[in-house]
């Protein structure tokens, strides 16, 4: 009698790997990691992401401004992230030689951010017009929550890694930049300060994503922010400040600023993270 058949094991069919380190990126990157998984040239991990990449606008347009960089994008989105793929491939393509160093994944980095990137991995980390999640029962699903953002502290490289957000959205602007202003580990910088204008990153985030462009042809107003992360001296450090996150049940006035009673948007005033629309000729 031949081999008894056995099932197949789910260990074998995870869509995250166990740990960052057995992750083979040959698929992703094959030109620069071998079959096996193995390295094949100096770029040895993915060191900028794009969560929620969307169509991969900022992708493509990061890529030949860190050629000497890996960079992925994170997509939930089964039909997105195959459209990305495809984009990439045919980049590569057109012009062979480049974009090499873009891929796309599909997974829920909300869940599984750290079985793909090790501590202190991550040079910058983007998230580019997220869903809003209007209503309040599902605010605990915005991508930014205070439960969430020691994950990407953790995966953030502790002396120059950077979180970049956007957003046309005033009230999530404004719920975004509230937990990171809290957070201990990250420190926003000043939006006219020399390190913001040089950082080429800012204007990518703002204007190369498809939802960036629909915003601008839409002239309509974008709020962003970049974060960098702080590295904490353990020897002077006394415990973090506790963050209070308020849930639904809660009918304070900080929620009541968020939606109106209708549950619309409130119109934002103007800030100096507005970005102008455009004049018309």
């Amino acid at each position: 009698m031949g081999e008894a058949l056995k099932l197949p094991q789910k260990r074998f069919h995870r869509q995250r790997p166990i740990s960052p380190d057995l992750y083979n990126w040959h698929k992703h990157y094959p030109a620069h990691f071998n079959e096996d998984g193995s390295p094949s040239s100096d770029l040895k991990k993915v060191e900028i992401a794009d969560v929620g990449c969307g169509f991969g606008g900022l992708l493509s347009s990061l890529s030949p401004l860190f050629p000497n960089h890996l960079i992925l994008g994170m997509e939930i989105r089964d039909s997105v992230e195959e459209y990305v793929e495809k984009k990439i491939n045919v980049l590569r393509e057109q012009k062979p030689g480049e974009y090499q160093n873009i891929s796309v994944i599909r997974s829920n980095a909300m869940k599984f951010l750290v079985h793909f990137f090790e501590k202190g991995q991550l040079s910058k980390i983007f998230f580019l017009f997220p869903d809003p999640h209007f209503k309040k029962r599902k605010h605990k699903a915005r991508i930014i929550t205070p439960q969430l953002l020691a994950s990407y502290a953790y995966v953030l490289n502790p002396t120059h890694g950077k979180l970049y957000i956007a957003t046309d959205v005033h009230p999530l602007y404004l719920w975004m930049t509230k937990y990171l202003d809290l957070h201990p580990l990250f420190e926003r910088l000043d939006n006219e300060s020399d390190e913001v204008k040089n950082d080429v990153c800012v204007q990518c985030s703002i204007r190369d994503t498809e939802e960036g462009k629909k915003v601008e042809r839409n002239a309509g107003s974008k709020w962003w922010a970049v974060y960098k992360r702080v590295e904490v001296s353990v020897g002077e450090w006394s415990g973090f400040d506790p963050i209070v996150y308020q849930s639904e049940k809660d009918d304070g006035k900080e929620e009541e600023d968020f939606e109106d009673e209708e549950g619309d948007d409130v119109e934002p005033e103007e800030t100096q993270e507005s970005v102008a629309p455009p004049e018309k000729e």
